[in-house]
């Protein structure tokens, strides 16, 4: 069973590090030279390193107000980041895309900006994610555009929004700070 908690820092950031750096790159980067992918993950390019200075900067490109983990048995298998009206960032392990993880991540996420004050989402959704962000209920707000990623420039996203209404009560949740869902071998971002 997945369990949905709060990021911690201390362990998980080298975990987090790599699924991000893994799974943009995959789904993604994947149609660029290698050189180039590198602009596109910055510090995450390094998220093999040992070295101090770029664990360090990974840690640091993590950190938002809001960071919540997808947590198999002390696996990290997906990462949400953000704040109180913006879905930074949402990555889930390939293998485990189509599973509910995604979207338990972000129902989670939608109660805590819910909390915060968040009464509108706002993301850039790569063009891989769109069709995830539509199933959870986002529309586009625009069309397609570009933006800097990084040292890359020219990534082209959706900008879309959600409106959020008030909570439900959540059922069989084991504590307020976490939430579970049930994972099958397919995987739902």
């Amino acid at each position: 069973m997945v369990t949905i908690r709060p990021y911690r820092e201390e362990t998980d950031a080298r975990a987090v590090g790599r699924l991000i750096a893994d799974t943009f790159g995959r789904y993604n980067l994947d149609h660029l030279e290698r050189r180039e992918r590198d602009f596109f993950l910055g510090p995450f390019r390094h998220a093999e390193s040992d070295d101090p200075a770029h664990r360090a900067e990974i840690a640091k490109m993590i950190r938002s107000e809001i960071v919540l983990v997808a947590d198999d048995g002390g696996e990290v298998v997906g990462v949400l980041r953000g704040r109180a009206e913006r879905l930074g960032s949402l990555f889930v392990r390939g293998d485990r895309h189509r599973g509910g993880i995604g979207r338990a991540l972000v129902e989670r996420f939608e109660e805590l900006a819910w909390g915060q004050g968040g009464r509108r989402i706002y993301v850039s959704a790569t063009p891989f994610a769109v069709s995830f962000y539509l199933a959870v209920g986002y529309r586009k707000s625009t069309g397609a555009r570009r933006m800097r990623v990084f040292d890359g420039a020219g990534y082209e996203y959706q900008p879309m929004k959600k409106v959020l209404s008030a909570p439900l009560p959540r059922r069989g949740v084991p504590t307020a700070a976490a939430s579970t869902c049930a994972s099958s071998g397919g995987a739902r971002r």
